[in-house]
């Protein structure tokens, strides 16, 4: 009896279209993290006010090969009040969508240092991150190597897997991309957690 049952939870282990992800959604204020949300929810620009708390959106998106994936996706206001708050967001987290203003030069070693916090603390270690470089349209955007320099991504460690993306998420541009690659750093954390409890 005891064995059918482990049997069973091996089973539903290994199916693959049982897919549902929980994303944080992080970032200074203004660097467009409910933009990002809504447009990966309606697929269109969605005009936004500052978010005062959260909000929280089921997402389907469907991937390369007939795949469709299902995101709980947890857009955390990013003033500097708010931001003790994110710790909360973090803790069962799958992945984490962290959205940099390109143009905001200014904030880039504010942006910097919550990132790093964020990543370091112990229940995200090895938490896959996916940085949204926004708002590349701009004219006087950085370049990808410039926001990586200036966020130290090098220094998050070997743990943290990261993909720094290119996006505009007035327009959507990078934003399916930047998912795909956020989907396979989880496929693979997911993999190896299985494999070291096999270990064990």
């Amino acid at each position: 009896m005891g064995n059918g049952l482990s049997e069973q939870q091996n089973f539903l282990s290994n199916v693959p279209f049982f897919q549902s992800f929980h994303i944080a959604i992080l970032g200074l204020d203004s660097a467009g993290k409910t933009t990002v949300l809504y447009r990966l929810q309606f697929n269109e620009f969605v005009n936004t006010v500052p978010t005062k708390g959260f909000n929280t959106e089921k997402v389907k998106v469907s991937l390369g090969g007939h795949r469709t994936v299902t995101y709980h996706f947890w857009d955390v206001g990013g003033q500097e009040k708010l931001r003790p708050l994110w710790k909360s967001y973090t803790r069962c987290t799958d992945g984490i969508i962290f959205v940099v203003d390109s143009v905001d030069t200014e904030r880039m070693e504010e942006a910097k240092t919550e990132l790093h916090k964020i990543a370091k603390t112990s229940e995200n270690q090895g938490v896959p991150i996916l940085l949204v470089a926004n708002k590349q349209d701009l004219r006087h955007a950085l370049g990808l190597e410039e926001i990586e320099k200036l966020l130290a991504l090098k220094e998050l460690g070997p743990a943290t897997p990261w993909h720094l993306q290119p996006t505009c998420a007035i327009i959507g541009d990078g934003l399916r991309e930047g998912i795909e690659r956020l989907h396979d750093m989880i496929q693979k954390r997911r993999k190896a957690l299985r494999q070291q409890k096999k270990k064990r």
